[in-house]
C-alpha cells in the first residue's frame, strides 16, 4: 500500500455537505469519498500515479 500523506483542505460548507452525502451513499468515508473523487478525475485525465509510471514524460 502506498503511504499517506496528511494534509489541510479547505473547501466551503456546502461542497463539504454534498461530498460527506455522497460519501454516506455510498458505505464510504468522507476521505475515502475524496481519494475516490481525485483518483476518479486523474484516471480520467490520463494522470494517475500508475499512468506516470508507465509512460514517463521525458
Amino acid at each position: 500500500m502506498a503511504k499517506k500523506k496528511a494534509f489541510a483542505l479547505r473547501v466551503n460548507e456546502e461542497m463539504l455537505k454534498a461530498i460527506e452525502k455522497w460519501a454516506a451513499d455510498e458505505f464510504r468515508s468522507t476521505n475515502g469519498q475524496i481519494e475516490w473523487m481525485l483518483m476518479k478525475t486523474l484516471k480520467d485525465a490520463k494522470r494517475s500515479p500508475q499512468n506516470s509510471k508507465k509512460n514517463p514524460k521525458t
